[in-house]
């Protein structure tokens, strides 16, 4: 050992060769076990012929799906969002909820600034700690996150560091029953391209944004055609339909509504405008569920719209859904945990292939 200490001291370019390929292998190592620890406590991955990743979430054994839907909410517990969370645990208890979804605007103002953003924890993993709540939330990207580093919140080392939390772009989520389809509508808002003012938007690995949107589209329409799910139901940020502030969203009633219509979808759930609404299409069987009071909200602004408003609350609050083969029901929270609006609807199943 000591003839060789020797030799290597000697050559001691030989020592730094040594030394820099070791750091190298340590990294690849860590990186691997980062990765590996994510991929582990991650839901399960299964191929899909479109181009978008597929998970599973099997129901409960009676074959039912319960679960929370919220939206722009991560404000460090304030502006209600903390009272939000202990309504959205009380009656995730009580619904015995097997996931969450969250319909973007997760981290305000602008999204996280890398994976070791406090925000992450001071607004997600403090807020939500019910016993209920700690399944498996399954996220989309919302304006705001676009204004910060998209792909720390794409990272699988954020899922190390709270294995509950699912954030990618475009994917879908299989629970037998039911398929969701998670779409990033976020691209799709030309303003933010072409007139974002003092913002700055994140668009790595989005851009350029035609190329981004046609490869979407299509990706989905195959998914949707392919899927054999009693329901299909569409998640996004913005709005499709809605009589608050922000209304309609011109882009996705052209470009991806045609697609949720030719391809039979149920329900197109979304945030972005603060309260909570549901509006009927009049020439489609679609239902726009709006799910955006996860925080700050109140906004006082409505208006109309030339589809059927069932309901509608400028305020804060969550929504819940329970599924089965033959029906849904969904209903509407305040801050206070009380049901503002609950709506059924029953589906005629075609006979199983």
């Amino acid at each position: 050992m000591s003839d060789l200490f020797v030799l290597i001291c000697r050559s001691s370019w030989k020592l730094s060769s040594v030394i820099a390929m070791a750091f190298a292998a340590l990294q690849s190592a860590a990186l691997t076990v980062v990765v590996l620890a994510a991929v582990t406590m991650a839901p399960a991955f299964v191929p899909c012929s479109a181009d978008l990743k597929r998970f599973e979430h099997s129901p409960k054994p009676d074959g039912s799906l319960s679960l929370l839907v919220i939206g722009d909410w991560g404000r460090n517990g304030l502006f209600n969002q903390s009272e939000v969370a202990f309504q959205m645990g009380r009656i995730g208890d009580e619904l015995d909820i097997d996931l969450v979804i969250s319909t973007g605007d997760n981290f305000y103002e602008d999204g996280l600034a890398g994976v070791d953003d406090k925000r992450f924890e001071e607004s997600f993993s403090n807020v939500y700690t019910a016993k209920s709540l700690q399944k498996q939330w399954y996220s989309v990207l919302g304006n705001h996150d676009y204004r910060g580093n998209v792909l720390a919140q794409l990272s699988p080392v954020l899922r190390s560091i709270e294995r509950r939390w699912l954030c990618l772009r475009n994917f879908i989520l299989n629970a037998e029953i039911v398929d969701f389809f998670f779409v990033d509508t976020t691209p799709f808002r030309e303003s933010y391209w072409t007139n974002p003012g003092k913002h700055h938007y994140d668009w790595r690995e989005v851009a350029p944004r035609g190329t981004y949107i046609s490869n979407l589209l299509k990706d989905l329409d195959a998914a949707l055609k392919e899927s054999t799910a009693p329901w299909k139901i569409v998640v996004g940020h913005h709005t499709m339909k809605s009589v608050s502030e922000h209304g309609d969203t011109p882009e996705l009633l052209t470009l991806l509504l045609p697609v949720l219509k030719s391809n039979g979808v149920d329900l197109y759930v979304n945030g972005h405008d603060h309260c909570l609404e549901h509006i009927s299409s009049n020439d489609s069987p679609i239902q726009y569920l709006t799910s955006g009071g996860g925080s700050k909200a109140w906004r006082g602004v409505s208006h109309s719209n030339s589809d059927k408003l069932r309901f509608f609350y400028d305020g804060q609050g969550f929504m819940s859904l329970q599924v089965t083969r033959s029906s849904a029901d969904l209903a509407f929270y305040d801050v206070f945990g009380r049901v503002l609006y609950k709506w059924s609807v029953a589906k005629s199943l075609r006979p199983a292939a």
